[in-house]
């Protein structure tokens, strides 16, 4: 196990936190420019938003099937296996509805063609959004119920909301948008989160022994577990990308982007509030509980 080296005993809590908060107020503003510009923060797709999208079978290049639907408002041209293309318009009026729906069964036989109104693409939306702050508030129950300790729990708590945070901000950048597959993802990602998260907080708590090295043991068996999950999601994602399955390859992405601002999130913000809480602030605040009473 030589080759898992992590020493943090020259490392204060301070300067264990700085990048890790760097990233994160940085993310922050990504994220809150996209909820001013779309009341969301993460630019929503076209489940949320509304549109047509239309799956067909041709040889035409995505060039020029942009050219033949200029007329209309396409968002995107994705290729599937088979030379299946999905094609995704934004939401139109009733006649042009029509005549885009004549102009493709008139070209292309066996097309498939759905249409999301703007209603209930707002429903999902909402849906979507509840199941998200509500999964994030459950999560932090039980965290607080586990360990019944305030500062180890917003630990775990910080850094899950952290790499949901840092998740989100990339996934504006890379222009992958808010849908019910990354919606999925992100709610797998807050298991994922607190999974490494819960090990490291019960090793020191729990555990006898000197902080770096409950530290060391709990960052051997949690990166061996990161490590297991990074490689079976990237798997998902290269077998997903040559089967031009859209849905899984876009989820795989949303997942492997938060594994990897997890490690940083656990092994740094994690461990420096742990660090800080072991050997300053659990005295600090015993001290604050006695003068109080």
């Amino acid at each position: 196990m030589g080759f898992f080296k992590y020493d943090i005993s020259s490392s204060s809590p301070a300067k264990l936190c700085t990048f890790p908060m760097i990233v994160l107020a940085l993310s922050l503003v990504i994220v809150g420019m996209t909820f001013i510009h779309t009341g969301l923060p993460i630019k929503p797709g076209m489940e949320f938003t509304g549109g047509i999208g239309v799956t067909i079978v041709t040889d035409d290049t995505a060039d020029q099937l942009k050219a033949m639907f200029a007329d209309y408002p396409l968002i995107s041209v994705e290729e599937g296996i088979n030379q299946g293309k999905y094609l995704k318009f934004d939401t139109m009026s009733d006649d042009k509805v029509l005549s885009l729906n004549k102009l493709i069964e008139s070209k292309y036989n066996g097309a498939k063609i759905d249409q999301i109104g703007s209603s209930f693409g707002k429903t999902l939306q909402d849906q979507a959004a509840f199941a998200l702050i509500i999964s994030f508030i459950g999560m932090s129950i039980v965290v607080f119920l586990i360990f019944r300790t305030f500062v180890p729990s917003a630990a775990v708590v910080i850094s899950a909301f952290a790499d949901m945070t840092m998740a989100a901000a990339v996934m504006n950048l890379l222009g992958i948008q808010l849908s019910l597959g990354t919606t999925a993802a992100l709610l797998m990602l807050i298991g994922y989160s607190v999974d490494s998260d819960i090990l490291l907080t019960s090793r020191v708590l729990k555990r006898q022994g000197k902080f770096d090295d409950k530290v060391h043991g709990a960052f051997i068996t949690g990166i061996i577990m990161t490590s297991t999950a990074f490689c079976a999601v990237f798997a998902m994602w290269v077998v997903s990308w040559i089967g031009g399955i859209e849905i899984i390859h876009v989820m795989s992405q949303v997942l492997l982007i938060g594994l990897i601002f997890d490690v940083m999130n656990t092994w740094l913000t994690n461990v420096g509030i742990l660090k800080w809480y072991a050997t300053k602030g659990k005295s600090k605040l015993s001290s604050t509980l006695r003068g109080g009473a």
